[in-house]
């Protein structure tokens, strides 16, 4: 496993479409293992492939109960609101308040490749909405309201 450098502010890669990952194979399980790493590292809660500069489908987040990887995921479902602040790793020192659903159910493949659904809320389902805009090079802060 490896420590992989996080790209921030500007980098255009940021605002690139990821692509889908077409065989979960050992590079991208290393990949995941990485960025697992990358994001316990720099205390993040989640962190999507092209944050550390891949142009791939996948994320991993924790909001404590353990790292989760997600393979091609899409959202499936959503339920209410919640307006709440959000930050992320690849833009220092900004933070600002956005709407996302208040729960979610996301369908994704697993480092197995096995597919799977799971239904989050609070926390989890903000993360998953964050992480998952970066795959499409969306960053937060274009959902800013405050």
């Amino acid at each position: 496993m490896a420590i992989r450098q996080i790209r921030i502010d500007d980098d255009p890669i940021l605002r690139k479409k990821s692509k889908v990952i077409q065989d979960v194979n050992e590079k991208i399980r290393t990949l995941s293992e990485d960025m697992i790493e990358t994001m316990k590292s720099a205390d993040g809660v989640g962190l999507a492939a092209p944050q550390v500069g891949i142009l791939k489908r996948i994320v991993v987040i924790d909001v404590g109960d353990g790292p989760v990887a997600f393979i091609n995921p899409s959202i499936l479902s959503t339920d209410g609101e919640v307006i709440d602040e959000e930050a992320c790793l690849s833009l220092p020192e900004r933070s600002g308040k956005v709407s996302r659903p208040q729960s979610l159910v996301v369908e994704a493949t697993d480092i197995e490749g096995k597919i799977f659904q799971l239904s989050c809320s609070d926390l989890l389902a903000r993360a998953v909405c964050h992480e998952l805009d970066h795959l499409d090079g969306i960053l937060f802060i274009d959902h800013v309201i405050e």
